[in-house]
């Protein structure tokens, strides 16, 4: 409801009567909204410019999501097929208010122009706020000791690197030099962990005897190669103890490697995605190419492997849900660049979900009832904001923060098809799956983005947001607890090496 323009209103938005749920705690009362912040949370707050009736509805924090692939070129040349506009288009209309996308670097750029081309980019496009991560794939003196240290104060604090693909690959040397850099200017450093050799040795002798399919994938990607990539991502943070954030965790092993490294003292965090939950490494098993649609990596697994997924999240092993969008078309722009001959080793790597990252959670962890709607909020919200900087601007409703505010309709069931989607892929895995519960009602910094399943925002409108040193890097535990039997040898490594 529009309040007359004649008269005085306390608040430009009012949200009333609706089911609020945090990361801490559920309950009923009235948002008050002025400046695109929340200003007042209180019963019968007086209306505001524009009152909103949620009675019936939960009103949650807009989602975080903080492993988004957008206009972003991979390294095998290939473009996303998302940009700015359509890819954050998307993720409101999936009740997302804030993405964290990766500005990339390939061996030959300069960090500086890849910044400002990126930047570029999202400021004239996108919708919904946004903030960048720097994937390093040159980490020379240059980067380590000027370019590093310049993208962090800048307000870009996390950086991601790779342990495979030939264009993008560092070596363990390479890494620790990357770690202590973040390290020594607070930054969390994400993982692709996977382990290079292995694939290769096993997709060549796949490839020789005629395994071309896109179910190969997932044989040349064994769980192995994921957790000992793990395994020694972790060591190497041990080492120099600085945090590391593995990323979209897939498999039974690795969950638990992480769980027993945190429960040693380990500074690691982990995230995954919704294919980890809700994709198996046998839809790839499609006549022809079809099953490309369903190939990322690392793989989705098993049934076992989903479960230990859900167990991971349950437990906090896992701290982070994302979507890992990695948009490309059916077709030679994208997953086939070489058409009909396109090998599992050369389609590109990724699915798309940035619009159904929260509605799946929502109706198979939610409405089934295998998490709380407060450990919801957490993994799509309040944790994102922790760890990368954002909070306590972003990741709660609360007095002073940003009024990213979605309104939930828990009775609305929706059967997903590529054409009730706003991306530009014209695909999902997901196709067919019914969804109980849909954001209906999407604020941004108190901005209508989405309602009655329109756009309401123009191209453009969203902003940059400069993001604070992560939690994990500021409020890091006595790095002694990690391996107590070393005794003083950690203090005294420590004080070598920052010399």
């Amino acid at each position: 409801m529009q309040q007359d323009p004649g008269t005085t209103a306390s608040f430009d938005l009012t949200i009333r009567n609706g089911r609020i749920s945090n990361a801490d705690g559920t309950f009923v009362a009235d948002i008050g909204v002025r400046g695109g912040v929340i200003v007042e949370i209180a019963q019968n707050l007086p209306p505001g410019r524009e009152d909103v009736d949620a009675a019936g509805k939960w009103v949650l924090p807009g989602g975080i999501d903080s492993h988004t692939h957008i206009e972003q070129l991979s390294g095998m040349g290939v473009m996303c097929a998302d940009d700015f506009y359509s890819g954050t288009v998307s993720a409101a209309f999936g009740g997302t208010t804030t993405i964290i996308s990766f500005a990339a670097q390939h061996r030959k750029d300069r960090i500086p122009d890849v910044i400002a081309d990126y930047s570029r980019r999202a400021r004239e496009k996108a919708v919904i706020d946004y903030g960048f991560h720097l994937i390093l794939a040159n980490p020379d003196e240059q980067a380590l000791k000027h370019d590093l240290p310049a993208v962090i104060e800048s307000g870009i604090t996390s950086l991601k690197v790779y342990m495979t693909y030939d264009q993008l690959k560092l070596d363990d040397y390479q890494l620790l030099d990357v770690l202590a850099v973040a390290g020594e200017h607070g930054a969390m450093v994400m993982l692709h962990a996977e382990n290079h050799d292995m694939i290769r040795w096993v997709a060549r002798r796949l490839l020789e005897r005629g395994h071309t399919a896109p179910k190969f994938h997932a044989v040349s990607h064994d769980p192995l190669v994921e957790s000992e990539a793990t395994h020694r991502a972790i060591a190497l943070s041990r080492l120099i103890d600085v945090p590391v954030l593995i990323v979209h965790v897939a498999g039974t092993e690795t969950v638990d490697i992480i769980r027993k490294a945190r429960h040693l003292g380990a500074q690691v965090y982990a995230e995954s995605c919704p294919q980890y939950l809700f994709l198996e490494a046998k839809d790839s098993d499609q006549p022809g190419l079809e099953g490309a649609k369903f190939c990322c990596s690392p793989p989705p697994g098993d049934k076992a492997s989903q479960e230990a997924v859900w167990a991971g999240f349950k437990d906090g092993t896992l701290g982070v849900y994302s979507s890992d969008h990695a948009p490309y078309r059916f077709d030679e722009s994208g997953k086939l660049p070489k058409g009909d001959a396109t090998t599992f080793k050369e389609m590109a790597n990724g699915v798309p979900g940035i619009e159904l990252r929260l509605p799946l959670l929502f109706s198979e962890g939610v409405m089934k009832g295998r998490i709380s709607v407060e450990e919801f909020v957490a993994l799509t919200a309040t944790n994102h904001a922790r760890m990368y900087g954002l909070a306590p601007r972003k990741g709660a409703i609360q007095v002073e923060a940003d009024a990213d505010i979605v309104i939930w309709d828990i009775e609305r069931k929706t059967v997903v098809s590529a054409g009730i989607l706003h991306d530009a892929v014209g695909y999902t895995p997901y196709e067919g799956r019914e969804i109980q519960g849909w954001p209906v009602q999407v604020y941004s910094r108190g901005r209508c983005v989405v309602k009655d399943g329109a756009l309401q925002v123009e191209k453009g409108s969203g902003q940059f947001i400069a993001r604070s040193r992560p939690d994990p890097v500021v409020k890091r535990p006595d790095p002694t607890a990690q391996r107590k039997t070393f005794g003083n040898f950690i203090g005294l490594k420590s004080a070598a090496l920052s010399k």
